[in-house]
Protein backbone atom coordinates (compact mmCIF):
# COMPACT_ATOMS: atom_id res chain seq x y z
CA UNK A 1 0.00 0.00 0.00
CA UNK A 2 2.84 2.38 0.75
CA UNK A 3 4.34 1.77 -2.70
CA UNK A 4 1.00 2.54 -4.32
CA UNK A 5 0.43 5.67 -2.26
CA UNK A 6 3.90 7.04 -2.97
CA UNK A 7 3.68 6.18 -6.66
CA UNK A 8 0.27 7.83 -7.15
CA UNK A 9 1.41 10.86 -5.17
CA UNK A 10 4.40 11.24 -7.50
CA UNK A 11 2.19 10.76 -10.55
CA UNK A 12 -0.09 13.59 -9.43
CA UNK A 13 2.58 15.99 -8.16
CA UNK A 14 5.44 15.40 -10.60
CA UNK A 15 4.04 13.30 -13.48
CA UNK A 16 6.59 10.65 -12.48
CA UNK A 17 5.82 6.91 -12.29
CA UNK A 18 8.30 5.49 -9.77
CA UNK A 19 7.38 1.83 -10.35
CA UNK A 20 7.77 2.17 -14.13
CA UNK A 21 11.07 4.01 -13.69
CA UNK A 22 12.48 1.35 -11.35
CA UNK A 23 11.72 -1.37 -13.91
CA UNK A 24 13.01 0.55 -16.94
CA UNK A 25 9.72 1.79 -18.38
CA UNK A 26 8.57 5.27 -19.25
CA UNK A 27 5.65 7.15 -17.73
CA UNK A 28 2.37 5.35 -18.46
CA UNK A 29 3.93 2.19 -19.91
CA UNK A 30 4.02 -1.25 -18.33
CA UNK A 31 5.75 -4.59 -18.63
CA UNK A 32 4.95 -7.89 -16.91
CA UNK A 33 6.95 -6.98 -13.78
CA UNK A 34 5.29 -3.59 -13.29
CA UNK A 35 1.87 -5.20 -13.80
CA UNK A 36 2.70 -7.69 -11.05
CA UNK A 37 3.69 -4.82 -8.72
CA UNK A 38 0.50 -2.90 -9.56
CA UNK A 39 -1.52 -6.09 -9.07
CA UNK A 40 0.01 -6.72 -5.64
CA UNK A 41 -0.72 -3.13 -4.61
CA UNK A 42 -4.31 -3.60 -5.77
CA UNK A 43 -4.67 -6.86 -3.83
CA UNK A 44 -3.23 -5.16 -0.74
CA UNK A 45 -5.85 -2.43 -1.12
CA UNK A 46 -8.65 -4.98 -1.35
CA UNK A 47 -7.31 -6.80 1.73
CA UNK A 48 -7.00 -3.54 3.65
CA UNK A 49 -10.54 -2.51 2.73
CA UNK A 50 -11.92 -5.90 3.76
CA UNK A 51 -10.11 -5.96 7.11
CA UNK A 52 -9.90 -2.33 8.19
CA UNK A 53 -13.12 -0.76 6.97
CA UNK A 54 -15.46 -2.98 9.03
CA UNK A 55 -13.54 -1.88 12.13
CA UNK A 56 -13.96 1.84 11.44
CA UNK A 57 -17.52 1.88 10.08
CA UNK A 58 -20.09 2.25 12.89
CA UNK A 59 -21.99 -1.01 13.26
CA UNK A 60 -19.57 -2.73 10.89
CA UNK A 61 -18.82 -5.61 13.20
CA UNK A 62 -16.49 -6.41 16.08
CA UNK A 63 -13.52 -4.10 16.46
CA UNK A 64 -10.11 -4.51 18.01
CA UNK A 65 -7.72 -1.80 19.07
CA UNK A 66 -4.42 -1.72 17.18
CA UNK A 67 -2.17 -4.53 18.35
CA UNK A 68 -4.94 -6.34 20.21
CA UNK A 69 -5.40 -10.02 19.57
CA UNK A 70 -8.76 -11.71 19.37
CA UNK A 71 -9.51 -13.83 22.39
CA UNK A 72 -9.45 -17.54 21.76
CA UNK A 73 -11.71 -20.08 23.38
CA UNK A 74 -8.85 -21.03 25.70
CA UNK A 75 -8.37 -17.41 26.79
CA UNK A 76 -12.10 -17.01 27.38
CA UNK A 77 -12.21 -20.18 29.49
CA UNK A 78 -9.24 -19.02 31.57
CA UNK A 79 -10.76 -15.58 32.24
CA UNK A 80 -14.10 -17.15 33.19
CA UNK A 81 -12.30 -19.15 35.87
CA UNK A 82 -10.48 -16.09 37.14
CA UNK A 83 -7.06 -17.09 35.84
CA UNK A 84 -4.84 -14.36 34.31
Amino acid sequence: MIVGALNWGLVVVAKFDLVAEIFGEGFGTTNPVTRIVYGLVGLAGIYLAATLLPAVIPGGGPTLSWGARPRTCHALNQSARGAP
